[in-house]
Parts: structure tokens; C-alpha cells; sequence
């Protein structure tokens, strides 16, 4: 039975997919078309494709643009030739990457291509990401994402916006990734990494121009099961600093209702980060960010007051996890001794997991107050949300009755 299980789990080396595509718009006479090339690698003499799509026995190929002009009203496509995700330099491969392997990566640079300053780390999972973070060092900002949740970080993708420094490769080959993605790799860095066979190690020299990508619109295609295509432009987060967020304020029954204070820097930094963060996460989602880091990531739930319970819970969790990882050197969910648990979970509790002056991200506005009270309650000290709900007065006395602040960025940000 255990191999008939394993076989599931074998690769596709064949596909059926041609070597080109092609896209055509057209309207009238005029026809506007993307010339597509399939992308294939060469490991150990042997050329191949994806190594499948989304589960085994799901052929896949992926296609790179390589020529052709689309204008969509405000949409442009991307020169062919700037690439990113579809032509990935393979510099060891292990197990050739397949569909997901490549959608983590993708999402996983379109989030970080917001931060291209500060040395920063993302960590996807099944497209989302499990642990972001900004800091003085890549060692530390990778080190600082992968405890944000540990556990989810096993088998993840990382992806960072610098060149891999050996103290990076080593404290990433004390965990288990799948891929690791960067614009180069000092040296010495691959020998570190030739000790874990299986991780995809992929080089990507365009992260470096990545701050051109910010504000730039494809089209995205969404096939149905009867075979139509939902084709839409890629969203594009319009909030992307301070000045671009107002603070939270509306009417309701001829009564003005405001915020009562503006945020700190700190704050600020915190917020933007978050909303940034937001736009690579699946909806409906509320996170919470603090020191650059995120907290609690809670995705995909149906209802908004439900996501943000999701996220706090998740942060106690996983900083529970952290500390007890960090002084017994074993997860929380293996440590058997309920003496030393009551004392991580007392410090958790104490610390409200690490949630005391974070900042809360919601994707979407917040129906009622019970969504930001779950934060309130946590001791949040910052708000972030598009606005708009009819019943927007009531988070901002919930706020108000906190000191806690709340900005708007006047666009939603849903992601499915």
C-alpha cells in the first residue's frame, strides 16, 4: 500500500503541450497578438518540462512571452524579454521544479517586489505566504520570516532580494525548502547548498530590477470548468506609501466620525508593509504585522471577523512554537513535558502572541466593529483598510475607544 501511494507521487517526464502558443485579441481588423515559447531545462543530458502541475498525473508546461504588443486600455504588456518566474536560471535542480514550485515563486517575487531596499525574505506555501520580513541583514531577515511560522515554512519556497551570503545558505540548510530564489549566490554558497539534493536552487538576475515590475499590469486568465476564460487585468495595490493612506473618517446619520490620532513613522512602516504584504495573499484574508515582520497571516476564510480570529490564533500558535523551538530545540507540538509547556504558553498569553502594538491588515472593509475588536482586544495599535462599509463609524469608535489609529487606502485588495 505505502508504495502504490509513492507512485502517485512520480513524476511526469513527457507532456503534450506544443512548443508554442499563441493568444490573439481581436476586434474588427485589428488583432493584437502574444507569442508564447514553452520553456524546457537540460539536467544531466535529459530535456525537460515541468515536472507536472498542480498534483501528480496533471500534465503542465509553462510558456514564456517572447514577442507581441497588447494594449488594453491603461494595460501593457510586459516586454518580452523581461523576465522573471518563466525563464529561471536552474542551478540545481534535485527534483525539477513543477507547477506549484513555480507559482510559489511567482507570488513569492510579486510580493517582494515592493521591497527592494532593505534586504527582505518571503516565504510562500501553497501560494501564500507563511512568513515575510524586512530587516539590516538578509541572514536576518530570512531567519526572522521563517520563525514567524516555522512549521508552515517546512517544504516552502523562499525568496529574497539579495545575493545569498553564506550565513543566509547555511541557515537555510538547516531547514527543509523546496526552492530557494535569488538574483545571485556568493561564493562558496552552492557547496553549502549541494548538501540538500533536493533544493531547487534558482537564480533570477531580473530580482534585481524587480522595482520595475511595481505598478505594471498583465492579463491574468481564469479557465472555467466548461472551458470558457475569465481574462482581467492583474491588480496593482495603489497605496504603496504614508502619503498615498488617509485617515479614517466618515458620516453616518448626519453625525461626522474621525480617528482620533494619525499614526506614528513606526507605525506607518508597519501599515504599508502590511497592505504590500496583503496583495500576494488569498482572500478574504486580515494579517497582522510588527517590527517589519509578520505576526499572524490568516487567508481564505469566508468571513472577515472569522479571518481576523484565524490570524491571532495563528500567531499564538506559531510564537509558541517559536519559543519553545528556540529553548528546547524541539516543536511545541512534540515537547511532552507540560511543566515547560505552561511556561511558554504563560509567556504567550502574557505577550498576547506577540500581537501587543502590531499593526492589522484587512484585504476588505470591515463590515461591522467585531472584525477590528478581535485585534483591539490583542492590543493592536494601528489599522489598515480600504473603507467604504455603510457601518465604518462603528470601527472607528472602536478605535477611538482604544487609541488605536486607522487609515484607509480606498482600494480593496481580493485575491482568489
Amino acid at each position: 500500500m505505502a508504495e502504490d501511494l509513492k507512485k502517485m507521487y512520480r513524476t511526469i517526464m513527457d507532456d503534450h503541450f506544443p512548443s508554442k502558443m499563441e493568444v490573439s485579441f481581436v476586434e474588427g481588423d485589428n488583432r493584437q497578438t502574444l507569442f508564447y515559447e514553452k520553456v524546457t531545462w537540460t539536467i544531466d543530458d535529459v530535456i525537460k518540462g515541468l515536472r507536472y502541475g498542480e498534483n501528480p498525473g496533471q500534465e503542465a508546461a509553462l510558456f514564456k512571452l517572447v514577442n507581441g504588443n497588447l494594449v488594453l486600455g491603461d494595460l501593457k504588456t510586459i516586454q518580452p524579454g523581461k523576465y522573471l518566474a518563466s525563464d529561471i536560471e536552474l542551478l540545481q535542480s534535485g527534483k525539477h521544479p513543477g507547477k506549484t514550485n513555480l507559482t510559489d515563486a511567482d507570488n513569492a517575487l510579486n510580493i517582494l517586489r515592493y521591497f527592494t531596499g532593505k534586504p527582505a525574505a518571503v516565504i510562500v506555501k501553497h501560494n501564500n505566504p507563511c512568513g515575510v520580513a524586512l530587516s539590516d541583514s538578509l541572514e536576518s531577515a530570512y531567519s526572522k520570516a521563517y520563525m514567524a511560522d516555522r512549521v508552515a515554512a517546512f517544504g516552502g519556497c523562499i525568496a529574497v532580494n539579495k545575493a545569498v551570503d553564506a550565513a543566509t545558505a547555511e541557515a537555510i540548510s538547516n531547514q527543509y525548502a523546496e526552492v530557494i530564489v535569488a538574483p545571485d549566490f556568493e561564493d562558496g554558497v552552492m557547496d553549502i547548498f549541494a548538501k540538500k539534493k533536493n533544493l531547487r536552487v534558482v537564480k533570477i538576475g531580473n530580482i534585481e530590477k524587480l522595482q520595475q515590475f511595481v505598478g505594471e499590469r498583465c492579463v491574468e486568465f481564469k479557465s472555467l470548468i466548461d472551458g470558457g476564460v475569465i481574462a482581467q487585468w492583474s491588480f496593482v495595490p495603489e497605496a504603496r506609501t504614508k502619503e498615498d493612506l488617509v485617515l479614517a473618517e466618515t458620516e453616518y446619520k448626519g453625525k461626522a466620525y474621525k480617528v482620533n490620532r494619525a499614526p506614528t513613522d513606526k507605525e506607518y512602516d508597519d501599515l504599508v508593509m502590511g497592505w504590500l504584504v496583503e496583495s500576494g495573499i488569498t482572500s478574504n484574508s486580515v494579517i497582522y504585522v510588527k517590527d517589519q515582520v509578520t505576526v499572524g497571516i490568516g487567508t481564505g476564510e469566508q468571513d472577515r471577523v472569522g479571518v481576523a480570529e484565524i490570524a491571532r490564533d495563528k500567531a499564538y500558535r506559531k510564537l509558541a512554537d517559536r519559543y519553545c523551538f528556540e529553548k528546547h530545540a524541539v516543536s511545541y507540538n512534540d515537547l511532552k513535558d507540560e511543566d515547560k509547556k505552561s511556561e511558554i504558553d504563560a509567556r504567550v498569553a502574557d505577550e498576547k502572541g506577540g500581537l501587543i502594538d502590531s499593526a492589522m491588515v484587512s484585504d476588505a472593509f470591515f463590515p461591522f466593529r467585531d472584525g477590528v475588536d478581535v485585534g483591539i482586544r490583542e492590543g493592536i495599535s494601528s489599522v489598515i483598510q480600504p473603507g467604504g462599509s455603510g457601518n465604518d463609524y462603528q470601527s472607528i469608535e472602536a478605535c477611538n475607544e482604544a487609541d488605536v489609529t486607522m487609515v484607509y487606502t480606498k482600494q480593496r485588495s481580493f485575491k482568489h
